[in-house]
Formats: structure tokens, C-alpha cells, sequence
């Protein structure tokens, strides 16, 4: 099935960009989501003007992540308050939702979910930890973060 992305899908491509993908990957995935359109003639036409809107959002985009960076840079005490037992483990774990809501209660940019890299092993104990933000291709945030009980 060819498509059309609509949005920057990982491992697959950039907005604009026409790709082939498996009809179910297409079908149920991509094309409820939003995140691409199915390529016809006039999709394709459609193309240049998602091109031409990414092209001047990329380089407004770029001062922007650097911006929002040195304000990550400058947040001191963000803390994620959650559930814990006595023995101080998580009842779950720290999710990227509960990252992104503890740095806009600092007094940080507010931000979506979906840029955060959590640790590689979940967060399931009280302590301090460090997290990255893909903000942008070229730009990579870094923000220090306490799980403290709540």
C-alpha cells in the first residue's frame, strides 16, 4: 500500500515523504491515527505544500528546541510525586506523562509526552534520575528529576 506521511513516524519516514508499507500497517495504524494519507494523484500534489510547511517550521523549530533547552537547563527542583510502599518502590512506575507534568509544575515549558527517552530500566524506586528530551533531530535536552513519595 503507498501513503503519504502526514507526521515524522519512526523508522519509517518524514512528513511528505511516500511510502510503501503493509496493507495492515497502513490500515489500521497509519491512516486512523492521521499520520499519512493514501497516495493518489492529487495527494501528491499535496505533497509540496506539506514540504513547503515543514521546510519553514524546521529552521523556527531549531531556535525553539535551543530555547526551550536552556530553559530545561535552568529547572532545579523538579520533582515527581508518586504512590510508594514503605520500603520506598513505586505502586507502577514513572511514566513520560508524569516527567512532562513535574517540569511544567516547575515552572518549565510544558511539552509532549512523546519527546521524553525514558532510562532503560523503568523508574519503579525513589530517588534522583536523569531523562532526555529529543526536542528536536539536532537538539537534545537533558532534564535531572526526584521521585519522591507523595
Amino acid at each position: 500500500m503507498k501513503l503519504i506521511l502526514t507526521a515524522a513516524v519512526e523508522n519509517l519516514g518524514a512528513p511528505g515523504e511516500i511510502v510503501e508499507v503493509k496493507d495492515g500497517y497502513g490500515r489500521n495504524y497509519l491512516l486512523p491515527r492521521g499520520l499519512a494519507i493514501v497516495a493518489t494523484r492529487g495527494a501528491e500534489k499535496q505533497i509540496e505544500g506539506i514540504k513547503r510547511a515543514q521546510e519553514a517550521r524546521a529552521i523556527r523549530d531549531l531556535d525553539h528546541a535551543r530555547e526551550i533547552r536552556t530553559q530545561l537547563e535552568e529547572l532545579k527542583d523538579v520533582n515527581v510525586p508518586v504512590k510508594t510502599s514503605e520500603s520506598g518502590k513505586l505502586f507502577g512506575s514513572v511514566s513520560a506523562e508524569d516527567i512532562v507534568n513535574a517540569v511544567a509544575a516547575a515552572g518549565g515549558p510544558k511539552l509532549d509526552k512523546r519527546i521524553v527517552v525514558l532510562p532503560k530500566g523503568l523508574v519503579k524506586k525513589t530517588g534522583n534520575y536523569q531523562v532526555e528530551l529529543k526536542l528536536h533531530a539536532d537538539v537534545i535536552g537533558k532534564v535531572n528529576f526526584s521521585v519522591v513519595a507523595a
